[in-house]
């Protein structure tokens, strides 16, 4: 019992095959067919490696929301350098709830040279390079957030030389923490220090002619410090062609949420917009000279998160490619091969012509009259029989022979034509017991 159960249930599952197996014998090869599919396999490979490499990369996806978050605080990364002794300048932060942050928690003063080595000056070279090819090819962000912690440092590089000019400028580095509503970030002459009714900078101290607000922004950036990114302003300099100069920053932040395989922070894109002038009262250009930085927070959230595509995606995407190049170059041959099989088949047609057989004399035609294919055949026969019996010569011989020898070959043709349609048949038997499956058809027709 259980050996039938078993072979009921074999039977069953070949009755499901939806891919017969059809003998080779009767799988007919070409060379037409050979070239399309050394074509199919070797268009198959060269998309399944692209499509493995697409499999392997991976993309930024950026998401909006609004920033729910307005009591935490700001951090500002700063690293400024102003042509201008240390004592000379003052560095603070005021914002619209008219709340001053001391520069002294957070920010250092360095004297330094301002002008730069040999190396530093490759660096910053580069840097701007880098700048530039941002502002054009806005898709570069991603391979820069992609190789975060991976890539090198963007900071400056230390002085190489031991140089024994004197520091003629004022290196301002550090960070700050603020409130995240708008404010400005300023540099100016004299300390700050504070007021009941604002804030005031003591500058009466400091000469005119000794005012140069050319600087040099190595970095600047809001939130986390991550190492690699490059942001907007890093690497600008500028030079102040009078002493009463004005340089206006105006910058907006955006809140970013950082996901990649590699590092998960929440820092802050921002983008800007600069401006300069000339203090001239006498002009009407009033203001203060000095360097100005007015950031407003926007209100909007970005969530920028690393993604790659999904294996089960993948494997859909390989089967489209496969199936799609094989079903394709099936249909594009058998096409090819019906348009050369009508145009071989009218060419053969063409060239058959009609011609009149002459009969020998005295001979009677005693059969039925035959198809077209056994007329041409008793035309050449008789031709044929006539050479070998001389012509004229042994007439009466020759006229039972000749329909001796052509009721042998009739039969012999009728044989040949009944073993035929037996084949035909059994071949005919064989395919419609099987299930009629894509695969087993498509062999079929090859």
């Amino acid at each position: 019992m259980r050996r039938l159960n078993r072979k009921k249930t074999l039977n069953l599952m070949k009755e499901l095959d939806a891919f017969p197996k059809v003998p080779e014998s009767y799988v007919q090869t070409s060379a037409s067919g050979g070239t399309v599919s050394l074509i199919a396999f070797t268009t198959m490979a060269f998309l399944t490696i692209m499509e493995f490499m697409v499999y392997r990369d991976t993309w930024m996806k950026y998401e909006y929301e609004v920033d729910k978050d307005f009591t935490s605080k700001l951090r500002i990364n700063i690293d400024i350098t102003v042509a201008m002794k240390c004592q000379y300048v003052g560095a603070d932060v005021l914002d619209l709830a008219e709340t001053m942050v001391a520069s002294a928690d957070g920010l250092a003063y360095e004297p330094v040279i301002f002008e730069l080595s040999p190396q530093q000056r490759e660096w910053q070279r580069m840097l701007q390079l880098i700048q530039s090819r941002l502002q054009e090819e806005h898709s570069l962000q991603d391979v820069i957030f992609k190789s975060a912690f991976r890539s090198a440092s963007t900071a400056l590089p230390p002085r190489e030389d031991n140089s024994l000019q004197p520091p003629d400028a004022c290196r301002i580095h550090g960070h700050l923490y603020v409130n995240k509503v708008a404010g400005n970030f300023h540099i100016t002459v004299g300390k700050a220090i504070p007021h009941p009714r604002g804030h005031a900078h003591l500058a009466a101290l400091v000469s005119h002619e000794a005012y140069n607000f050319s600087h040099r922004i190595d970095h600047l950036s809001f939130g986390e410090l991550i190492p690699g990114i490059i942001n907007p302003l890093d690497g600008t300099e500028k030079i102040a062609s009078d002493h009463n100069q004005m340089f206006q920053y105006f910058i907006t932040v955006v809140p970013t949420k950082l996901h990649t395989y590699e590092i998960s922070a929440e820092t802050h894109q921002f983008s800007v917009t600069e401006r300069e002038r000339v203090i001239n009262h006498a002009a009407g250009s009033h203001g203060v000279s000095g360097i100005f930085m007015k950031y407003d927070i926007s209100s909007l959230m970005v969530t920028v998160t690393e993604e790659h595509m999904p294996f089960w995606q993948f494997l859909v995407r390989l089967c489209g490619i496969i199936g799609g190049i094989f079903s394709t170059t099936g249909i594009l041959h058998g096409i090819g091969r019906f348009i050369v099989e009508i145009i071989c088949c009218r060419f053969r047609l063409g060239s058959y012509k009609s011609i009149s057989v002459p009969l020998p004399d005295g001979y009677i035609n005693n059969h039925l009259p035959l198809t077209t294919d056994n007329a041409k055949l008793q035309a050449v026969l008789t031709i044929h029989q006539w050479t070998l019996l001389g012509g004229g010569q042994r007439k009466a011989t020759g006229k039972a022979s000749k329909n001796n020898y052509l009721k042998l070959e009739c039969n012999k043709r009728e044989e040949r034509q009944t073993e035929q349609e037996r084949e035909n048949q059994k071949k005919n038997a064989l395919i419609a017991s099987q299930p009629r499956g894509t695969w087993g058809r498509d062999r079929l027709m090859c």
